[in-house]
């Protein structure tokens, strides 16, 4: 608005100049007049000098507002440069966001492939820890198998200590022919080859078992001419078994026999000659009697 109102004045000036200036050309007629007005001549010459001393104003007024266009421009270039800055660091701020989404989506990209080797491990973990169960299942029961095989073994091993080794052989005699005799008698198989357990005893030819089970025995008759042999199996007092052959021709002839006896300890197995019946031996053990125990009881 300032600079408006000078414009106007500006204009305004020019006109009352205009005006002097037709003045002008009646001067000569008027000079008369004018040496008539004095005193209207005054007030022209004043209203002269204020004209001028305006004029001075509205110039400086002027120069004034070229001062300020000048400032002005000056701040429009800084305004354009600041601008430009401005502009600059949006154009890097969107580089930055674009390289930060970028990097978002890179991020995203890898947080995806964590979640999804994540989720593989997850599944692997619980696979092994299934696997790992399972053999734990299967080490304890490995562990219990192992541990009744263990028993069983002491078991065993203490049956197998607790359970007595018995077995005999033996052999009559080198002396030839055995009777015959007018009563039966006691045949003591004197050459003793096996007595484990020293269960048998050949000063009186009784075998006696140590333990109660069941017992093997088996004999051999040899004999080697006319007459009657034979041998009876007794069991304590109790007759258990009798085998006997009428031998007419002269050699060897043989009969052999085995019986399984149920014992208990203390419980005596013998072998007796009947009356009129011989047997034969000699160095090559014709005759033999021989048992062991099958199992305890």
């Amino acid at each position: 608005m300032r600079v408006f109102g000078l414009l106007l004045l500006l204009f305004g000036l020019c006109g009352s100049g205009a005006h002097g200036e037709g003045g002008g050309l009646g001067e000569v007629g008027e000079i008369s007049q004018f040496q008539k007005t004095a005193p209207r001549d005054a007030d022209e010459e004043s209203t002269k000098q204020t004209t001028e001393q305006t004029t001075t104003d509205i110039w400086g007024e002027v120069r004034a507002l070229r001062d300020m266009v000048v400032e002005l421009k000056v701040e429009l270039r800084n305004m354009k440069a600041r601008v430009k800055d401005s502009e600059s660091q949006v154009k890097d701020l969107k580089a930055e966001l674009i390289v930060t989404k970028v990097l978002v989506d890179l991020l995203q990209k890898e947080n995806s492939v964590q979640e999804t080797r994540l989720t593989v491990t997850e599944s692997i973990t619980s696979d092994l820890e299934r696997k790992n169960a399972d053999l734990q299942i299967r080490l304890s029961s490995s562990e219990y198998e192992l541990l009744v095989s263990k028993s069983r073994i002491d078991q065993l091993e203490r049956e197998d200590v607790e359970i007595p080794k018995v077995a005999f052989y033996s052999a009559l005699t080198d002396a030839g022919n055995v009777g015959p005799y007018k009563t039966d008698i006691t045949l003591k198989y004197s050459k003793v080859f096996t007595n484990t357990g020293d269960a048998y005893n050949p000063a009186t030819g009784f075998f006696t078992a140590p333990v109660k089970g069941v017992y093997s025995f088996q004999f051999t008759v040899c004999g080697n001419h006319k007459g009657n042999m034979g041998v009876y199996v007794y069991k304590n007092k109790q007759r258990m078994m009798y085998n006997a052959e009428w031998w007419a021709n002269a050699g060897y002839e043989y009969l052999s026999n085995s019986v399984v006896l149920e014992l208990i300890a203390g419980d005596e197995v013998h072998l007796v000659l009947p009356a009129g019946f011989f047997v034969f031996d000699n160095l090559n053990n014709h005759s033999t009697f021989s048992g062991s125990l099958l199992f305890p009881l």
